[in-house]
Formats: C-alpha cells, structure tokens, sequence
C-alpha cells in the first residue's frame, strides 16, 4: 500500500504539517493552486514573551484576481534578516538553539535574495525534515497533469503517483467528496490533530499552533517525541 498526501506548501510549518509529511510514502506539494491570502502560505507564528507573534513574507498579490502559489513572488527581500533577528532574539536561551541556530540561519542566507514563496518554503521544509530525519519522498503537483474539480484533482494525483491511501487534513471535510475516493478505490484516511503533548515552552499558556522551529529550538533532538508520527 502507498498512502500519498497532498498539501500547500507553507512557510516554516507547525509539527501537524510534517507529521502528515512522515505518515505518507509521498508528500506532494500542491502549489499550482490559487494562492490563497491570509493563509499560511507566507506567514507563520512563534512564540515570544508579548505573546504570538507573525513572520510574514512580503509577496506581491493585490490586484491579481488569479495567481499560483508557485508564481507568488517576494516584493521585499528585507524580510529573511528582520525573521532571523526576530528569531534569534525570541529563542536565545532556548536550550538547543546553539545546537540548530546555523542551520536555521543558514536557509535565511541561502533565501535572502529568492524571489518565488515556493521556493523559500520548499527549502525550509528540506532542512526541518533533514532535521526530524523524516525521510518520504517529496514532488511537486506540477510534475502531475492536473484534473478539473477539487476533489477530483486529488484523486487523480494520487492515483498518478501510484496510490492507493490517501491522507487528509481535516480542514478539507469541508470540501471533500468522500465517494470519489471510495469510487476510484482509495482509502481515505482523515489526519486527527488532537492530544499533542505539551513541550517546555518559555511563556505564558502553551501554544500548539506555532511554527514547528518552537519545538525544535526546545527540545532537540526529542522533538520527535512531542509528534505523532514517531
């Protein structure tokens, strides 16, 4: 059996994103898709002692009524240094920064001057995989031909690349044609979110929905265990 899942791409994702990447043969990343704003695409949040707070890539959209996640491009490459500072000042004293810190930092450098969102997120999902030494196979919905409709888009793709177990976020239940995936023989497995452990983060309430470099400046090399997939 080969279980596939298929997800937008996301800048430096929380731990429910590469628990899916882990649980799966192959993560496809489905950005030639309408870029959606205000999502997770280019922005996410990490913990400081004000509270939550965003990193948001600056990427040209306003007057577009249509445009890919893999045509989204940065409109200021300032922001990589305002991330890392941001970064490196918020999670200093966290226990294993030391031991991640240039690693980290050295993705920033390496995007600093990237024009596509894309690409950015791609690298840093390369580098946080490499770091939790999840090892699953990772393509591009580009590299597939693409159907008409949502659900059956899915279906296709995961039939393309040889599937035969699909799994989903369950944000998609909202969307989701269930009988397509049971019509084309697929099982469709729904990803449960629930029951994370709490980790030793340094402020306030804990915060689960966090970018998963929270975890890792934390933790370490037992990040894994406060996941699902390990």
């Amino acid at each position: 059996m080969k279980k596939i899942a298929i997800l937008q791409s996301n800048y430096i994702p929380w731990k429910g994103y590469f628990d899916i990447i882990n649980m799966v043969d192959e993560f496809i990343l489905y950005d030639d898709v309408q870029y959606t704003k205000n999502d997770w695409r280019n922005r996410n949040r990490i913990v400081t002692k004000d509270g939550l707070r965003w990193l948001s890539i600056p990427v040209a959209h306003t007057g577009k009524f249509y445009q890919k996640i893999n045509e989204t491009k940065v409109v200021d490459h300032k922001w990589a240094n305002k991330h890392w500072r941001s970064i490196e000042c918020n999670y200093a004293k966290a226990k294993f920064f030391p031991m991640y810190a240039e690693r980290i930092k050295k993705v920033y450098e390496a995007c600093r001057e990237e024009d596509y969102l894309s690409r950015i997120n791609f690298a840093f999902l390369k580098e946080i995989c490499d770091i939790l030494q999840i090892q699953t196979e990772i393509t591009w919905s580009s590299d597939y031909k693409l159907a008409e409709g949502k659900t059956n888009r899915l279906v296709q793709l995961v039939k393309d690349a040889g599937g035969d177990s699909y799994l989903s976020g369950p944000a998609a239940k909202d969307y989701i044609e269930e009988e397509l995936f049971a019509e084309a023989g697929i099982d469709l497995v729904w990803m449960d979110y629930s029951g994370y452990p709490a980790y030793g983060q340094f402020f306030g309430n804990f915060e689960h929905g966090v970018s998963i470099l929270d975890l890792i400046f934390h933790e370490g090399p037992q990040a894994r265990e406060f996941m699902k997939s390990f």
